[in-house]
């Protein structure tokens, strides 16, 4: 069976339509983000009482800082955290030990076993074959 090439405008087509499924699958992407975050926000944060007497507002804006200051020490929490996994995952990637050196730096003066495999080996001698 012999195989057609593809046409370089139906090529240029077809390429189109896909950019075009994917731009619109975006845009739906988008619209139920937008929809997902204002469905949380109303659930979550429902709008304060503003109605009420100047001590009643007082009281919603402590309410309102504290909520605020807990959801920033929890922020700068997870930041922390973030940066010391990170700081030990560059640590982890500096490390150039030897076999031996890691092991030595585990178990101590336990290790005994020498890793160069090369020294076990046997050495053959070649023979050379004279014609």
């Amino acid at each position: 069976m012999s195989q057609k090439k593809m046409t370089s405008s139906r090529r240029h087509h077809l390429k189109s339509l896909i950019l075009q499924i994917a731009q619109n699958w975006l845009e739906q992407e988008k619209t139920e983000t937008e929809k997902a975050k204002v469905a949380y926000m109303s659930e979550h944060c429902p709008s304060p009482d503003l109605s009420g007497d100047q001590a009643a507002l007082m009281e919603t804006c402590k309410k309102l800082h504290a909520l605020i200051d807990k959801i920033d020490e929890e922020r700068y929490d997870a930041e922390a955290k973030v940066t010391k996994a990170d700081k030990e995952i560059d640590d982890l990637k500096k490390v150039r030990m030897s076999a031996d050196a890691m092991l030595k730096a585990l178990l101590g003066s336990k290790h005994t076993v020498n890793m160069d495999l090369r020294s076990n080996l046997k050495q053959v001698k070649k023979e050379v074959k004279e014609e």
